[in-house]
């Protein structure tokens, strides 16, 4: 008598190892990719929100594909090295006001009257603050003197994730050639592969979140520059010196996302300590709108170019950037806009074919 075989429990089987098998090859291959998958995100973010301007230089250029890429990777190039340039320079020019600092004698000032009055503390802060005036800076070297092998392992550590960056700058910079030059067979194929996930919404997906990508990226430069005018314009009418080099940290800073805050408070403290306590008063107060300008300046700019809701833009941007780095300011909006645009297309195709009344 032959053996009954059960034909779903055999379907069954075939969809369980085929899905395990997918799963180990994308595993896998994520794996293999991983070292070159942060410079493949940012090439695909640059070439995504450059993409409009390298179509317009190819139109200007009579339709040559090759000199676009062209002008367009010089262009990358002098973006990425013109600020350090620049920076450089700056300095360069500083030199000497910078070099007299070395010539001044460095003075330790006694504690204000507000350190005597903070609760607990205070009387003893005063009394080695006092204790550290008086004996004079070769005193406080001596105290961090035990820090400085710390403070030494973390910089070498710090030069050696420079190092990483500048490996993933390079692979970036190979990568948006690459993409420059083939984008629209990717996109195309991109557009297939959602188009088999979701049908006819998967162009609309695709089209979301390039237009997401290219918002943010608008949002962040427009954000960075308005931001270090404004800290250029505080530091000219307190009377803060260096104001060109103070600028360009500025501008680094705030497109690193770090923001012009640190820039600032140092422009606040040496107004301080040199006893223009009004100016330091107020370019603290102008510091703290500035700092703040970014989170209400780069959402609503993301907006005009993202037909999102505000909140979803803020939530993304905010939560994309603590979750992944810098990276995560693109991938965060791009990820909610997904989400967003498959979850009202969902709620309103059951809108559309309602389920049928009970019986």
């Amino acid at each position: 008598m032959p053996i009954e075989t059960n034909p779903t429990h055999g379907n069954l089987t075939r969809v369980v190892l085929g899905v395990a098998f997918i799963l180990l090859v994308g595993g896998t291959s994520l794996y293999i990719l991983k070292p070159f998958l942060p410079g493949l995100i940012w090439a695909t973010m640059i070439v995504v929100a450059t993409w409009p301007l390298l179509i317009g230089l190819q139109r200007r250029l009579r339709g040559s594909r090759t000199l676009a890429v062209v002008v367009m990777m010089t262009l990358l190039l002098l973006i990425v090295i013109g600020p350090l340039v620049s920076l450089g320079n700056t300095i360069a020019g500083q030199a000497e006001h910078l070099a007299t600092l070395k010539t001044l004698e460095l003075k330790i000032p006694e504690p204000p009257d507000w350190v005597h009055s903070i609760p607990l503390v205070g009387e003893k802060a005063a009394e080695e603050w006092e204790a550290i005036a008086k004996a004079g800076p070769a005193s406080l070297a001596a105290r961090l003197t035990p820090y400085m092998s710390q403070i030494g392992s973390w910089l070498l550590s710090q030069l050696g994730g420079l190092g990483g960056m500048v490996v993933h700058l390079v692979v970036t910079f190979l990568f948006c050639g690459v993409l420059y030059a083939s984008g629209e067979s990717g996109a195309t194929g991109v557009r297939r592969f959602f188009r088999r996930l979701q049908g006819e919404r998967g162009d609309a997906i695709v089209v979301l979140a390039g237009a997401s990508i290219r918002a943010v990226a608008l949002g962040i430069v427009v954000t960075a520059v308005v931001q270090t005018v404004l800290g250029a314009i505080g530091f000219l009418v307190a009377g803060v010196p260096y104001v060109a080099l103070l600028a360009a940290l500025m501008l680094i800073c705030c497109i690193a996302q770090i923001g012009p805050g640190i820039v600032l408070a140092g422009g606040v403290i040496w107004l301080w300590h040199t006893g223009d306590h009004t100016w330091a008063v107020v370019l603290a107060i102008w510091s703290i709108a500035v700092a703040s300008l970014d989170n209400i300046l780069r959402p609503a700019l993301i907006k005009r170019g993202a037909d999102l809701p505000l909140l979803l833009i803020f939530l993304g941007v905010l939560g994309g950037l603590l979750a992944f780095g810098i990276v995560g300011l693109f991938v965060g909006p791009v990820v909610l806009a997904v989400a967003y645009t498959l979850g009202t297309a969902w709620v309103a195709e059951a809108d559309e074919n309602p389920a049928p009344p009970s019986q």
